[in-house]
């Protein structure tokens, strides 16, 4: 792997970048990031102690998208899509399926505790979430990922076998974009995904 590919596959992981990293991901010099933080434009830290300052992802990401420039160095282009369902045989399913199509990037918890986590690190663009979780139910994820505003463009789809059409009202209300009854067939269940995510179907 050459230096260069090895440099942009660190920035599409880190978390918190200097001004210096910024200003390349940017494309524009490292004054004009440190001008920027300064007037309050982008925001981020200064590290205890010393002049130094730090710029979180989402913050980074967040300027991008406000002055139009161009993510792709510190996002992949794939789509993200985190899959939240403590049932293996339908995790593995989806999976296989997603990673096959070639566009989707695709990480797995079994918890809503996991999701939380995943939630605020992976970024996905799509969460596909199991009602009846172990350690809590859909419309607490949902509430809390709605809670965040930093989340308002990510898709929330959730399936389960065991829910009325009440809880399902409650789903919706409670921030879920749509649902599947389990069990679901698979054709329609990827042909949803790709409604949400606003992408073509692969034939």
């Amino acid at each position: 792997m050459s230096k260069r590919n090895r440099d942009e596959g660190e920035l599409l992981k880190k978390q918190v970048f200097t001004t210096g990293e910024a200003a390349e991901v940017c494309n524009v010099s490292q004054q004009t990031i440190i001008r920027c933080f300064d007037s309050g434009r982008l925001s981020g830290f200064r590290v205890p102690g010393s002049r130094f300052r730090r710029i979180p992802r989402a913050e980074l990401l967040k300027f991008m998208r406000e002055n139009d420039i161009p993510r792709d160095r510190i996002e992949s282009g794939k789509q993200r899509i985190l899959v939240v369902d403590d049932d293996e045989q339908i995790v593995e399913l989806l999976v296989d399926v997603l990673g096959r199509d070639g566009r989707f990037e695709v990480k797995t918890a079994t918890t809503g505790y996991d999701a939380g986590v995943y939630t605020e690190s992976f970024r996905p663009h799509l969460v596909i979430l199991d009602y009846m979780l172990p350690d809590i139910n859909g419309n607490v994820v949902c509430e809390t990922i709605r809670a965040n505003p930093e989340h308002r463009d990510m898709k929330i789809l959730c399936v389960s076998g065991v829910v009325n059409q009440d809880e399902i009202s409650q789903l919706l209300e409670a921030g879920a974009d749509d649902f599947i009854k389990k069990p679901f067939n698979i054709e329609t269940l990827t042909q949803r995904i790709h409604e949400l995510l606003d992408i073509p179907v692969i034939a």
